[in-house]
């Protein structure tokens, strides 16, 4: 089994009306993401999802594009997919960072791998612990009365958990999660994610003034660059703290164990660089005795596939205790699959195809073609591929 070509195609997907999201990191409207198709010899086709954000990690389609065709296309071709573990090695090796991009490739060679095998990344994983995993959706950093009017629709549908976006005015940030626990009641689990948008002081009175609220977590409540004042910030409130920007990387999830800074860790493969990459930063996180949540960059529905098979087979992502974000494609006009995700209402489910266990609508996915990207990088309108 040998790589012949690669795709990768820039998609522009609009999220649903009314469900943008606003966070301190600004307005997510649009998706401007990019499709792996990895092709071989045999005629499998592996698919992977970059899910790319500059103001997250600093990627954007077109340069995710650059780097497969400049990069890793020529250093695969030819290759066996199967063979995940040295050929991520070739990818780490030939550009530092950008691990959304690499996520996209290597979650290609995954699904390659259960494909050739006949089972499902989770089996590959090791087998599935769970078979449903707690969901929560987000309510954004909007006025009081649209995040009401969202928290309600959530909850009508069946959701069990809100997250609700904090972070850019301390003052409103506490109405808005008193409107929505007022909403939900007492039994509702929320948590609050504040995207690093307060400053240290800011994030000390405000989580004592949101203990009130019965606050499940609270998510990156300050900047990244100083774990030490995460670890002191932890010290100063009952609201256990988890980290996401803070926890891109195994090393990264070893600095805040070691700063004994927060109690809770992100995880999602996009962030982590990949199906290994997560399941690294779980094994640091486990070792250090922290719980792991799934996290999200909403993802289409190749990326949520790939993050479902992570929660089913990772006993420390701990999908019970903390709801994982299994969510994207709920946000999202189309997921680009022929067949949708079981996405909750309440809890999700792995696909149970072979590989990823998933199938791309074609129609979505030209619908959904950001020509203009295409265009800009080739001078063309033609899809960016790579012959071997």
């Amino acid at each position: 089994m040998k790589i012949t070509r690669i795709e990768a195609i820039p998609v522009n997907v609009p999220l649903k009306p009314g469900m943008t999201t606003k966070t301190s990191h600004g307005v997510h409207a649009t998706s401007p993401y990019v499709i792996v198709r990895i092709h071989t010899d045999d005629g499998h086709i592996g698919l992977g999802e970059a899910t790319v954000a500059p103001r997250w990690s600093g990627e954007t389609s077109l340069g995710s594009i650059a780097i497969i065709e400049g990069l890793f296309a020529p250093l695969l071709v030819g290759e066996d997919p199967r063979e995940v573990t040295r050929l991520r090695g070739l990818l780490e090796s030939a550009i530092r960072l950008n691990p959304f991009t690499k996520a996209a490739v290597e979650m290609a060679l995954w699904d390659l791998s259960g494909k050739a095998a006949g089972v499902p990344v989770y089996q590959l994983l090791g087998g599935k612990v769970r078979d449903l995993m707690p969901i929560r959706m987000v309510v954004g950093s909007i006025d009081v009365a649209g995040a009401v009017e969202l928290a309600k629709s959530f909850l009508d549908r069946g959701v069990k958990c809100l997250k609700v976006k904090v972070g850019l005015d301390p003052q409103q940030d506490i109405e808005r999660v008193r409107a929505v626990r007022e909403l939900a009641g007492p039994d509702i689990p929320i948590s609050v994610d504040a995207n690093c948008g307060w400053t240290v002081s800011q994030a000390t009175e405000t989580l004592q003034r949101l203990r009130q609220f019965n606050i499940l977590f609270a998510e990156q409540p300050i900047a990244t660059g100083d774990p030490s004042e995460l670890a002191a910030l932890r010290r100063r409130t009952e609201i256990p703290l988890m980290a996401d920007e803070s926890a891109f990387t195994p090393g990264d999830v070893w600095t805040l164990s070691t700063h004994r800074a927060v109690d809770i860790i992100s995880v999602y493969p996009g962030k982590n660089g990949g199906i290994c990459g997560t399941v690294e930063c779980v094994h640091a996180a486990k070792a250090a005795g922290l719980p792991c949540a799934m996290g999200s960059n909403l993802e289409l529905g190749v990326g949520t596939a790939a993050m479902l098979h992570l929660g089913a087979a990772l006993p420390t992502i701990a999908s019970e205790h903390f709801p994982g974000d299994f969510i994207g494609p709920l946000y999202h006009q189309v997921d680009l699959l022929k067949t949708p995700l079981q996405l909750g209402p309440a809890a999700a489910t792995a696909p149970n195809g072979p590989g990823l266990g998933v199938e791309l609508d074609e129609a979505q996915l030209e619908q959904y073609r950001d020509h203009s990207k295409v265009a800009r990088a080739t001078g063309s309108t033609t899809t960016i591929t790579f012959e071997g």
